[in-house]
């Protein structure tokens, strides 16, 4: 049975829809990654063909160079304001869903942590899960 991820922003007025397979799914602890959550991290689901995954509603977005020095594209809504996938300049292709706008947050298992070096000492993370100084290649 193939698994569907479904979701959208807190209004409604942005949805998304998929039955790919996330290629990683990764709590981010970049400084980009906390200033725009709000807390010590940001969780995704990443997927490799931004094409298998179905948006519907218009999200405003807006430009960040990552602490990579690659620019990432975050897509909200222009209503609600909730973060709801990200793109990445330098892999056009990709697409990475927030997990908690997940319709079943429960569906996010995360593989590792990235950006540990930028982690704050007040946000811990699951200690069997592989840390990253930055992001693996």
């Amino acid at each position: 049975m193939t698994k569907r991820y479904t979701g959208g922003c807190a209004c409604g007025a942005i949805r998304y829809e998929t039955s790919s397979t996330p290629v990683f799914e990764n709590h981010c602890q970049c400084r980009d990654c906390q200033q725009r959550s709000g807390t010590g991290h940001g969780s995704y689901l990443s997927f490799a063909r931004q094409a298998d995954v179905t948006v519907t509603g218009e999200a405003k977005t807006w430009r960040v160079t990552a602490d990579s020095g690659n620019e990432k594209i975050h897509a909200f809504c222009p209503t609600c304001g909730t973060p709801v996938y990200l793109t990445f300049v330098a892999m056009p292709e990709l697409i990475a869903i927030h997990a908690a706008s997940l319709d079943d947050p429960g569906q996010f298992k995360p593989h590792a942590v990235t950006y540990g070096i930028r982690a704050n000492a007040w946000d811990t993370m699951d200690a069997s899960l592989q840390t990253f100084e930055r992001m693996p290649r």
